[in-house]
């Protein structure tokens, strides 16, 4: 097995929560700098807004595109070298990454810049596969939640730096940006310890990290099934919802930098309250399979308001309003990762991973051109929602797989109940 010397994992500390959790607020602080002014720059190299709005899809489908070819690599490497060495080289690609998209002077650098930043980086998947190594399946939902409110933290903090950055200089904020990744990667090198043990590691394999190979396998886990089809779709409706955000609210509202800023700021602010705080409550009294489908009802009646606004204010009361919205991530999270053996979990949680990067890659093919057919519209227009319009046809749409393959799955537990009293 190949020994990964630079990145000799740290003995005399034991792998927790903090740990983790510190990691995955720089690293989403990092991204969120960038999330206003992206559009932005990539209007900086084009003549119109529907010309705009393309070539902000091409650039984000180069991202994605990578990322689901390498994230199930990068997931089952970290299953035979530990997290930590995947975690360093995520945040290295990462700052590199931020710091040549600021340098760019063409479209063609910045989708190449993209297309390589998005074959480095699979932190989230791997942060993931961290906090199921030290986490018990009983307490992992709120684990995840623990986790996605540190991305809501970086949610709330980076945006709006971005958007403060960003009215000084465009390129501002991808600097800033990849100081914080270089930064979290010191972090990881001098204090993140390892939470995979050498006893739990498997051997890589490219067979098993062939993206179609590890959809295909993550399918074929027991209570899974159907699942991969409801986190496709509703992993699509998210990613057509944040892909089109920044436009949307510009050619509806007129939104700049900062406001757009503030606006993600408040759904960071939601992540927190709800993942940080709620979450545990609400798993009391709710099985994470419970949660999952009352999410998946509020957000799709949300991408419905979203479309709707007719005033800047009111995506602040949808995104206050869509609480349960955010327990999905966490509660599919769960599910899925309980139902995979220890060994797996950073390809399990990789092709998850992949699975979302698809669906990145197809968000911008079908919000940008849905988009730029409406950009000639007056402000205010209600048809300039037609983004997210297709977002909550999606969740409507995985909602019903959903709930039928919960009910299934209950049918099935029972007529097993009843064969073994027989």
């Amino acid at each position: 097995m190949i020994e990964f010397k630079l990145f000799t994992p740290r003995r005399d500390r034991t792998a927790a929560m903090p740990f983790i959790m510190l990691t995955v607020l720089i690293d989403m602080m990092s991204i969120g700098l960038i999330i206003p002014v992206l559009p932005t720059l990539v209007g900086s190299f084009t003549g119109s807004q529907a010309d705009q709005a393309y070539w902000y899809g091409v650039v984000v489908f180069a991202f994605g595109i990578a990322n689901f070819f390498s994230s199930p690599v990068l997931g089952a490497l970290s299953d035979a070298y530990g997290r930590r060495p995947l975690l360093l080289l995520g945040f290295c690609g990462l700052g590199l990454n931020f710091f040549a998209t600021g340098l760019a002077t063409a479209l063609w650098v910045l989708i190449a810049v993209r297309l390589v930043g998005g074959a480095m980086q699979a932190n989230a998947a791997v942060a993931n596969a961290y906090v199921a190594d030290i986490t018990p399946p009983e307490e992992r939902a709120k684990r995840f939640g623990m986790l996605g409110a540190m991305f809501g933290v970086g949610f709330i903090i980076g945006p709006v730096m971005g958007g403060l950055l960003g009215a000084i200089s465009i390129q501002l904020p991808f600097f800033a940006a990849g100081g914080l990744a270089m930064t979290n990667w010191l972090y990881g090198y001098f204090v993140l310890p390892e939470s995979l043990p050498a006893e739990r590691r498997r051997t890589f394999l490219w067979k098993q990290a062939n993206p179609l190979a590890s959809l295909r396998a993550l399918a074929s886990l027991s209570g899974v099934g159907r699942l991969v089809a409801v986190v496709a779709l509703s992993g699509l409706a998210q990613f057509v919802m944040f892909t089109s955000w920044v436009l949307y609210t510009t050619f509806k509202f007129g939104w700049g930098p900062r406001e757009n800023g503030w606006s993600l700021a408040a759904v960071g602010v939601m992540s927190l309250i709800v993942q940080g705080f709620l979450l545990g409550r609400l798993l009391k009294r709710f099985s994470p399979r419970r949660l999952a489908v009352a999410g998946l009802l509020s957000s799709s009646v949300a991408y419905v308001l979203w479309g709707a606004a007719t005033q800047g204010w009111m995506m602040y009361a949808v995104i206050f309003l869509n609480m349960l919205g955010f327990t999905i991530s966490a509660a599919f999270q769960s599910i899925i990762s309980s139902a995979a053996d220890p060994q797996s979990q950073g390809q399990t949680l990789g092709a998850v991973n992949s699975l979302n990067s698809l669906m990145a890659v197809v968000a911008p093919l079908c919000g940008a051109p849905l988009l730029a057919t409406v950009s000639h519209l007056p402000r205010g227009d209600w048809r300039i929602g037609a983004p997210f319009y297709f977002s909550a046809a999606l969740q409507a749409t995985s909602l019903f797989l959903a709930y039928f393959h919960f009910r299934s799955e209950r049918e099935r537990r029972a007529e097993g109940a009843t064969e073994s009293e027989k």
